[in-house]
């Protein structure tokens, strides 16, 4: 295992920001934590890289104890934090070479590494690093991560505030760099992004929810959800809200999302209490749920 955790727990004063989660990684798996701002994904990759010392628990990366044995982890991993962090008076170059002499190596040494990568912001190699947009900054940081071959890179929610294509882009090169043999955790609060991963955490307020393949937790889930909308979708929510047999109703896009408590439920049942409600232009339709369904349930 590239990764282990057993039991880790992280509290700042009275607030408990990881609550005794545990999991593995493999070596060579491509390892998503899924959940919102504020669940304690940055707490963790800051204790997995030796950022911060845990309350309770332990944690290994490649063998090393994340307390104990920080110096070697430190050169054995790459880490890609949420905020953008390198030296935005330096030019693209010049912080690449940085980093590179940090880790005793050179751009030339590990080129086939971020060959890739590098080739999409070569051309702006002599612009300063602030002065590049959101995407070509994440390249950049990825590349200064990857520049001392590291065997397990840890990237924390690295396409928050990127535009889409961009996210796209970042998912391929992550999956060519796990081609390679790297190990990779990944964290992020878009609920879409799970599918690409081999396995995810679904977390939520420091603790894990559910770990698994993302097929096998959608093919797991054993409830049967409804996409409804009506002309008055506002007032949808607070009338499905007040059905009798209701289990859960949220929006989601130009639906709202509802699921029964009854496993006989009838959607006709449903479409006449709607009716009773003054509502017009009614659709029910029985849907496939998603890891965002799942989440929400859980």
């Amino acid at each position: 295992m590239s990764i282990v955790i057993q039991n880790i727990s992280k509290s700042y004063q009275s607030l408990q920001a990881v609550d005794a989660i545990s999991f593995e990684v493999k070596e060579g798996e491509l390892f998503g934590l899924i959940g919102p701002d504020g669940a304690g994904k940055t707490t963790i990759f800051r204790m997995l890289t030796t950022l911060l010392i845990p309350s309770f628990g332990e944690a290994k990366v490649l063998g090393f104890d994340v307390v104990k044995e920080y110096k070697s982890i430190r050169n054995s991993v790459g880490y890609m934090p949420g905020k953008f962090s390198l030296y935005q008076d330096l030019t693209v170059e010049e912080n690449l070479n940085f980093f590179a002499t940090i880790f005793g190596t050179t751009i030339e040494e590990n080129y086939e590494l971020i060959k890739d990568i590098y080739i999409q912001i070569e051309p702006f190699k002599n612009r300063k690093a602030g002065a590049l947009s959101g995407g070509m900054k994440q390249k950049l940081a990825l590349c200064c991560a990857l520049i001392h071959a590291p065997k397990v890179l840890f990237l924390d929610e690295p396409t928050t505030g990127v535009d889409p294509v961009s996210r796209k882009e970042f998912w391929q090169m992550l999956k060519r760099l796990q081609q390679k043999g790297i190990t990779i955790l990944v964290s992020t609060p878009y609920m879409d992004e799970a599918s690409l991963c081999d396995r995810i955490a679904l977390i939520q307020k420091g603790k894990i929810l559910k770990i698994d393949a993302p097929a096998t937790i959608i093919s797991e889930f054993d409830k049967t959800i409804y996409a409804v909308s009506s002309s008055q979708k506002h007032q949808l929510i607070i009338d499905l809200k007040g059905y009798p047999s209701m289990h859960s109703v949220y929006a989601f896009g130009e639906f709202i999302h509802y699921i029964d408590k009854k496993s006989d439920f009838h959607s006709q049942d449903l479409n006449h209490y709607l009716i009773s409600k003054n509502h017009q232009d009614i659709e029910i339709l029985p849907i496939e749920p998603t890891i965002e369904d799942i989440f929400m349930d859980l």
